[in-house]
């Protein structure tokens, strides 16, 4: 199947689990994973109607963005290493993988530099993994305290990877618990802090993810893969 009609697929379902969750399907945004994909794989999904696209690395990205022929919402989803924040501030529009006070602060400084106003998610480790980053639940009040103080930083959200089990319908506390604590993290009120999005689900699990409250859902194999859809890649969780 092409990427146009892969996504075609992946919007009817998100429409579904909208729905029947009580929900609108133009609430949940669809951001293509595109991890080793190559620039014509992503223009073709953005092509087939997707605004918003996630990188992992800051040198994948680094090399892929100048080759777009398209200009698609540039989201930085994997683990941000200090070091690298002054490129991923140039080069994305969002950064979702904010995982400590420490990184907030090296951001705020970068995007000072280039005037600009950084968007970025609180990163949580919602399944206490040792081989995942991401701050743990009880972080996540003081990480936003402690946004309040810089003034080229804006929090719009929380985001996750849930741990990988065996069916999506094992990840559903991990989802429930994220949005808990979205809706704690929501009545924390400051100018630079709004949430407004809990990226959260991907190719295996974004249904359940959409049905406990994800409002962007990160999708990479069942939009590029070449699996039989309804069995590796819908069947279990799999992939990005």
């Amino acid at each position: 199947m092409s990427i146009a009609e892969n996504i075609d697929i992946i919007r009817k379902r998100i429409a579904e689990a909208s729905r029947s969750s009580g929900r609108k399907p133009e609430d949940i945004l669809l951001i293509a994973v595109t991890k080793t994909r190559s620039p014509v794989e992503v223009d073709a999904a953005v092509a087939a109607g997707l605004g918003t696209i996630g990188e992992n690395r800051v040198q994948e990205a680094r090399e892929k963005f100048p080759l777009l022929a398209s200009s698609p919402v540039k989201h930085m989803i994997g683990h941000l290493q200090s070091n690298k924040a002054k490129e991923a501030v140039k080069l994305f529009d969002l950064i979702q993988s904010v995982d400590s006070v420490r990184l907030l602060a090296v951001i705020d400084k970068e995007a000072k530099k280039n005037n600009k106003i950084m968007k970025v998610l609180a990163e949580v480790n919602i399944g206490g993994e040792g081989s995942k980053s991401g701050m743990n639940p009880g972080e996540i009040a003081a990480f936003l305290r402690e946004a309040v103080k810089y003034e080229n930083i804006s929090v719009r959200g929380l985001m996750t990877i849930a741990p990988f089990l065996e069916s999506a319908e094992q990840v559903r506390p991990y989802f429930k618990k994220m949005k808990e604590l979205f809706d704690e993290a929501a009545r924390f009120s400051a100018q630079n802090v709004k949430m407004e999005h809990l990226s959260m689900g991907m190719s295996g699990d974004f249904v359940t993810a959409i049905e406990e409250g994800a409002t962007m859902v990160r999708i990479g194999t069942a939009i590029f893969g070449t699996a039989i859809f309804g069995t590796a890649i819908f069947g279990e969780r799999a992939g990005g």
